[in-house]
């Protein structure tokens, strides 16, 4: 018996010694870890502040915390807080709130923590915190109290003043709004200007057309019976739109005739009947011009254009200046 006694003391020496072996190296190089609490005792659910709190010299080590996870053993981490260091002469303070719950009655023990002591970038030693114990407690019930029943909805009576602000916020909006509609209804409506377009004068439309033609190359791809479709059919539109003939139905000799009254076009006669001869040989008979053929005829249609353009011009001119005085002078 007294044999027995003597093994387990040896061993609870033992055990002391490994525990406490790294508080004392700890400890001879000024250093002191703590864990604590708030509180003892809490009820299911009810919060536990774990204050972790290091003491050591400001330089020559440093001190890892325990990593301590999100639940462990009866507990629930709620929330941390961040590390924070203080310094107060030769002495380094570091500390850390973790903030602690639990939802099993009974006796709970906060096991031992362990803290890293680095030095030279190696761990160099170890401390642990000791054990602390919660007691959670569930909520007591009198259970020699009658179960009462659930009382039934109390009736509040209605009162204007405790929504008069409601009522007064409506109307300002309901007049504000009725305001802004006869407002924007009443007042005069501004004439938007339509602007206005200055037409292109029928010369450089057909002049454009031309260019376009040209730019296109049709009778360089073969086509020649459509090249000359299109470039007759240009001047015949501008010959209806400038001077009212009625160019697209009659035939070329037909055009011929009716342009005699006309005299800028007349005095073109010959050239404009180069270009539709050459047009109805192409697009009837068959016939393939030569390559500068092609370019005549259109250079051609250009000039008889351009010709009839400067005498529009001065007829326009002439009308704007007897319009300007028939007006009365104001």
């Amino acid at each position: 018996m007294a044999k027995l006694i003597i093994v387990k003391r040896l061993i609870l020496f033992f055990l002391l010694g490994f525990f406490l072996a790294p508080f004392a190296s700890f400890a001879q190089q000024q250093g002191e870890i703590k864990a604590t609490v708030d509180t003892e005792s809490i009820r299911l659910g009810e919060q536990v502040q774990l204050r972790l709190s290091v003491t050591m010299p400001p330089q020559g080590m440093n001190i890892v915390f325990p990593q301590i996870p999100d639940s462990f053993g009866h507990f629930e981490v709620v929330r941390r807080s961040p590390l924070d260091t203080t310094t107060q002469g030769t002495t380094k303070f570091l500390g850390q709130t973790i903030v602690l719950t639990s939802f099993d009655s009974g006796r709970w023990d906060i096991p031992a923590l362990r803290f890293d002591v680095v030095s030279g970038g190696n761990i160099t030693d170890s401390a642990f915190t000791a054990p602390l114990y919660i007691d959670v407690n569930t909520v007591k019930v009198d259970t020699t109290q009658a179960f009462k029943p659930i009382k039934g909805l109390r009736q509040v009576a209605w009162n204007f003043w405790d929504y008069w602000l409601y009522f007064a916020i409506g109307i300002t909006v309901t007049l504000i709004a009725i305001g802004l509609i006869v407002y924007f209804r009443s007042r005069p409506k501004k004439e938007v200007p339509v602007p206005v377009v200055p037409a292109v004068p029928h010369y450089e439309l057909a002049l454009q057309q031309l260019q376009q033609l040209r730019a296109e190359k049709v009778w360089q791809q073969g086509d020649v019976k459509q090249y000359y479709t299109r470039l007759t059919d240009i001047l015949r539109n501008y010959f209806e739109k400038q001077f009212n003939i009625p160019a697209l139905e009659q035939t070329t000799e037909e055009l011929l005739q009716h342009i005699k009254p006309v005299t800028i076009l007349n005095q073109q006669r010959e050239k404009l009947r180069g270009v539709l001869s050459l047009a109805d040989l192409a697009k009837f008979a068959k016939m393939t011009p030569a390559p500068e053929e092609h370019e005549t005829a259109l250079q051609h249609a250009q000039e008889i254009i351009e010709w009839t353009k400067a005498a529009v011009i001065k007829t326009a001119n002439a009308e704007n200046g007897k319009e300007e005085i028939k007006q009365p002078a104001k």
